[in-house]
């Protein structure tokens, strides 16, 4: 076996590496796509494609620190991409959607959850993207700035935005 053979194997994450990245992260991972889509079954594919797009991409994540970084990004193209078919989708339709569950099946922690996420939808998607992943993924706004692809201030400005929007949504009488 020669020295070069040996170098490109070292190159890019390890089907091990990348395997428990994804094993140890999977529930943070789903968690954030559950903040970008609205069902648990969506969430799961997203979450399992990510895998997948990542696995057959493995050599160009030169750092294996940066899988973790790889899979988010990838959690969050998909969520996206899923978004866009749905409102595509919604459009489509020639009736509008009936309203969501009944009072009565939800309890006052249900309520402000679901007061919370209408909230979030009404948000501008950087401003969305910016919280999810900087309050609910637990990012700190330069990964959140890597992740999205944008500059410390916009993720600042967004940020600063979104929360100033969430804050006059929720203070809003139902």
């Amino acid at each position: 076996m020669s020295l070069s053979a040996d170098t490109t194997m070292a190159v890019g994450t390890t089907v091990d590496h990348l395997t428990e990245t994804y094993r140890a992260h999977y529930r943070s991972l789903l968690g954030l796509a559950a903040l970008l889509l609205d069902d648990t079954a969506s969430c799961e594919d997203v979450v399992q494609e990510a895998f997948i797009r990542v696995h057959s991409a493995r050599n160009r994540v030169r750092d294996p620190e940066k899988t973790l970084a790889y899979l988010r990004q990838t959690v969050v193209n998909l969520s996206r991409s899923a978004l866009r078919r749905r409102i595509l989708g919604l459009k489509l339709l020639s009736k509008p959607m009936p309203d969501m569950a009944s009072a009565e099946e939800g309890a006052y922690e249900q309520l402000e959850r679901d007061q919370l996420i209408k909230a979030m939808r009404g948000l501008q998607r950087r401003q969305r993207e910016v919280l999810v992943l900087r309050y609910f993924a637990d990012m700190t706004e330069a990964q959140v700035a890597e992740v999205l692809g944008l500059s410390l201030g916009s993720v600042k400005a967004y940020g600063s935005r979104g929360i100033a929007a969430l804050r006059v949504a929720m203070e809003a009488p139902a």
